[in-house]
């Protein structure tokens, strides 16, 4: 089982996250792609998937995630089978939207079919913690997800 990882980002900062998590998952040969690169006609159920989403403006999705986000709710493509992990990053200064865009690419995904695996990873840029450093603690404890599921 490969390990795919789709970042949306509008500053950078999920791509540098994306990264952090590759370097942590180097057994499962990831690739990973920038939302906006990816087609959903690509998505297999032989693959898992981890999802690295920032959120923007009012609680919505990032300009990276968006055309993908779009292509999902255009061809609604039948993803059962489909497993996914998500780490998002969000400002709990914006209590009622903090982490909206992976709750929303996460709600795309299962209501197409596909199954949420893992602790949803949620990065608070008003903590002290870098979010490389809790991706990488969140990928780490991942690893027996993936094992679990490609088993």
């Amino acid at each position: 089982m490969s390990v795919v990882i789709l970042y949306g980002t509008e500053s950078g900062n999920a791509e540098i996250v994306a990264d952090s998590v590759a370097d942590v998952l180097t057994n499962y040969d990831p690739s990973i792609y920038d939302m906006s690169d990816y087609a959903v006609e690509d998505l297999d159920a032989a693959d898992f998937y981890v999802i690295i989403c920032s959120t923007y403006g009012d609680g919505e999705l990032p300009t990276g995630a968006e055309p993908f986000a779009e292509e999902l709710d255009e061809h609604k493509p039948d993803l059962n089978g489909l497993k996914f992990a998500v780490f998002g990053l969000g400002d709990s200064i914006y209590d009622e939207t903090f982490n909206h865009g992976g709750e929303i690419m996460a709600k795309k995904l299962k209501d197409l079919g596909a199954t949420q695996v893992g602790e949803h990873g949620r990065h608070d840029a008003a903590s002290t913690v870098k979010p490389t450093t809790q991706a990488e603690e969140w990928a780490g404890a991942l690893t027996a997800v993936i094992d679990s599921v490609s088993a």
